[in-house]
């Protein structure tokens, strides 16, 4: 079983949306459950996909060096595809996470589906919570 917040599933949707036909494939990062200001009802370590990363970010320093720095140390373990095909599935060629949120035009809750790196399916459990607030350090 997979969680999500109710905001990112509709951002990522929304994304994909606005992206078809060409495919989204993005990067997603975890909060642990026990990290909302509100009781989600899931053990505290629980991750709930909270959050995105842009395409493109860290990817010239990635491209000289081989350092992916587009992403916060142990977050990304998961990502979004859009196939503007209609297939809900995983495909060879896709980039591959633990957990992979895969979503098929008209791009809405009955057209989303996880999977684990194999192609299994997970269940996905949309919450309507709101991570906590973040802030840079100054």
């Amino acid at each position: 079983m997979i969680h999500v917040t109710r905001d990112l599933l509709t951002v990522l949707l929304d994304r994909a949306a606005e992206r078809d036909p060409t495919a989204v494939s993005l990067r997603l990062s975890a909060t642990r459950a026990g990290e909302f200001d509100v009781d989600l009802g899931l053990d505290p370590e629980t991750p709930v996909l909270t959050h995105f990363t842009v395409e493109g970010v860290g990817g010239s320093v990635n491209a000289v060096f081989g350092v992916d720095l587009g992403i916060p140390a142990d977050r990304g373990g998961a990502r979004f595809l859009s196939h503007p095909t209609g297939r809900l599935r995983l495909a060879r060629t896709d980039d591959l996470a633990a957990v992979v949120l895969v979503s098929v035009p008209p791009y809405d809750d009955d057209c989303v589906a996880a999977f684990d790196r194999a192609g299994d399916g997970i269940e996905l459990v949309v919450l309507d919570a709101a991570p906590p607030a973040e802030s840079l350090p100054e």
